[in-house]
């Protein structure tokens, strides 16, 4: 059955949503609404979409579904025009990092009936539908967050949706949600924006810390380039959830300063220790998007075009690669790129081909 996806936004989010699902199957009747027209030009000349929406009319009548890809309180004034226009069997959906805050916009307008939250745990620096891509979504979680009054049937179709376009969907309370992310993504955008400014605020007046800013600082503050206008709309909509992680952040950093200040060199190893061992976890989390199932290790130098080495002989002999991890911690594993297969067959072929290539394989 053709189903009509209808788009409100057309930036990174939306752009790679309208991509991927283009990708994935053909048939799919793609429709776009974006403030600037240049975006819906070039996506419709690309054959990304299939109309272009001059306003939010009664030409998403026809829509199946409809996604909101517009920053988190644009979406919930848009979702009351939306309302107005849509089918009473069309899903409402959108891609906002803080579900919460919609959730009760959809309460207050009548719309549970119809809503399903989501967030694609993907995304980028770059914004704008030029950095959109058909594979930004792929293997990335997609967290799903239904309201009480969601039909099985509704989410059957929302999930089947998602996954076309590569995304893993993953059902979740938005009040849970909101927490999480708050921990791994909210406040982490908070610490990285305010040690850029603690640099610049307290730089020498030749600015020699810039000047000598380096890979560890560059890889930690590197999520400090996102969207100011994306991140305070986050930030002010998600408030409860972040301020509750960072009461507790600031009440770590304060037993830091004080392991500092006393010089106390095992609760320092320690804190380094336990922080350590943790974070090389999530590099092989098997409940994360990279399954250890059908993954190995191989060893790879530290050299231009030795990742293209291993991927084109893999590529000649027809074996699929599902995902791959640079693993940049070699202290407690050996091998330094972590690749998955979709099967066991394949990992087995690739073990040998590689393995009969001079490579050192681990599992």
């Amino acid at each position: 059955m053709e189903i009509t996806v209808g788009l409100i936004g057309l930036g990174l989010i939306g752009g790679s949503i309208a991509k991927s699902l283009k990708k994935s199957d053909k048939s799919i009747y793609i429709m776009a609404y974006n403030r600037s027209n240049e975006p819906l030009a070039q996506a419709f000349l690309e054959g990304t979409i299939n109309e272009i929406a001059v306003d939010i009319d009664s030409s998403f009548n026809k829509c199946d579904i409809i996604f909101l890809c517009t920053p988190v309180e644009y979406n919930s004034s848009y979702m009351s025009k939306v309302a107005k226009v849509m089918s009473d069997k069309c899903i409402l959906t959108d891609v906002g990092s803080v579900k919460g805050y919609i959730h009760e916009t959809v309460k207050e307008l009548g719309l549970e009936h119809c809503f399903i939250g989501g967030h694609p745990m993907a995304g980028s620096e770059k914004t704008g539908y030029s950095a959109s891509n058909d594979i930004l979504l792929e293997n990335a979680y997609y967290v799903v967050t239904p309201t009480e009054y969601t039909t099985n049937e509704q989410l059957e179709m929302y999930i089947s949706l998602i996954k076309k376009t590569g995304a893993i969907p993953i059902v979740a309370n938005p009040t849970v949600h909101d927490y999480a992310v708050a921990g791994i993504s909210h406040v982490p955008h908070l610490i990285a924006s305010s040690l850029v400014n603690m640099v610049r605020e307290n730089d020498t007046p030749d600015e020699f810390m810039k000047l000598i800013a380096a890979g560890g600082f560059k890889d930690i503050t590197r999520i400090a380039s996102s969207s100011p206008e994306v991140w305070a709309q986050i930030c002010t909509t998600n408030a409860e959830q972040i301020s509750l992680i960072l009461e507790k952040y600031i009440s770590i950093l304060a037993d830091v300063k004080h392991y500092v200040d006393q010089k106390d060199s095992e609760a320092i190893y320690n804190m380094f220790s336990e922080s350590r061992e943790y974070r090389n976890s999530i590099s092989i989390n098997t409940k994360g998007p990279v399954l250890a199932r059908y993954t190995f290790f191989c060893d790879i130098e530290d050299k231009e075009g030795s990742l293209n080495s291993i991927t084109h002989l893999l590529s000649v002999n027809h074996i699929s690669i599902k995902n791959v991890e640079i693993i940049h911690n070699r202290e407690f594993k050996q091998g330094a790129l972590l690749t998955e297969f979709y099967d066991e067959a394949s990992l087995l072929k690739a073990k040998e081909i590689l393995t009969n290539a001079g490579y050192q394989i681990y599992r």
